[in-house]
């Protein structure tokens, strides 16, 4: 059957459109994405904004549309820390509702690290022994460890990269108190959740996920994503603190010329990078495997797996 996931993240409303059969691997027929950048329509108080609203409307349906001429039989919607904090989600869900007929279904911090930790467990295999993923979002960061496809230990902090971007890392560059700053920020935050996730033991393979992961690698010299999903990528965390480094004195503009940098990221990328090399740093992971399938992949696996 096909099916259709509408994932409404901080930064993009994405449908992805596979081909499912029992038994096999979700074919991908089709992608499209629409760069919303809903964390830009948040207002000092944390609501989003009337202009967010009719924005995610509108793209919502745009999705729909898509989906409706690629055949698709069900679609699933979901949203994630962006609608999850404002205080007018629910406004917010009742207009998607009303003008779509879509119920966006919330995630929780914890079932987004959930279900992208079942996504890398799928990717790479049961061989891969304990796994470790890492997942920066534009709103959140998502940390999950364990030996089976549900993890033992799944934590998700307000981490996200354009959320940083926003709160801590203004200027274009910004300074390097601020940076400083920031960095320091960070850690802290992340130092004082990790338990959960260090408790779970040694990890036999540590994962990276999220287009930030992918624009680190491919700065690091990871193949680009032209070459398809199977050929292997990594990111070290010495290559991270390199990054981090080069980039922090960038404009946006000059590390849109970055390999795997869109102009649309290019202002989130020190506070990506910056979040990456802090749960590398604290979770002692000298290398991240890049995973192509992450949070829309888990919510269509275990959909799938209801349906069996």
């Amino acid at each position: 059957m096909r099916l259709g996931v509408v994932d409404v993240g901080s930064n993009t409303v994405h449908l992805l459109v596979v081909d499912a059969h029992r038994g096999a691997q979700p074919l991908p027929a089709t992608s499209h994405k629409i760069e919303l950048r809903l964390s830009e329509h948040v207002t000092d108080d944390g609501h989003i904004a009337d202009s967010g609203e009719e924005a995610l409307a509108r793209f919502v349906r745009d999705c729909l549309g898509v989906a409706e001429d690629q055949g698709v039989e069900e679609v699933m919607a979901f949203a994630t820390s962006a609608i999850r904090e404002a205080p007018n989600g629910e406004q917010v869900l009742e207009r998607v509702r009303a003008d779509t007929g879509i119920d966006l279904q919330v995630l929780s911090g914890e079932d987004e690290a959930r279900l992208t930790f079942l996504a890398a467990r799928r990717w790479f295999g049961w061989s891969s022994g304990t796994l470790a993923v890492v997942d920066i979002g534009g709103g959140s960061l998502e940390l999950a460890a364990g030996m089976d496809e549900d993890p033992d230990a799944a934590v998700s902090l307000p981490l996200g990269a354009g959320r940083l971007t926003r709160d801590l890392l203004r200027g274009d560059p910004p300074t390097p108190d601020t940076v400083r700053e920031a960095r320091r920020w960070i850690r802290q935050r992340l130092a004082a959740s990790v338990r959960p996730i260090s408790k779970v033991g040694p990890v036999d393979r540590a994962v990276g996920t999220s287009k930030t992961m992918r624009s680190l690698a491919r700065i690091a010299g990871a193949a680009p994503s032209s070459e398809g999903p199977y050929v292997p990528r990594s990111l070290a965390r010495d290559d991270v603190t390199e990054i981090v480094g080069r980039v922090a004195t960038m404009t946006a503009a000059q590390r849109a010329q970055l390999p795997g940098v869109s102009r649309e990221r290019s202002r989130q990328l020190l506070a990506g990078a910056l979040v990456a090399e802090a749960a590398m740093d604290l979770l002692d992971l000298e290398r991240l495997d890049i995973c192509p399938w992450a949070l829309r992949e888990g919510v269509l696996l275990d959909r799938l797996d209801a349906m069996r």
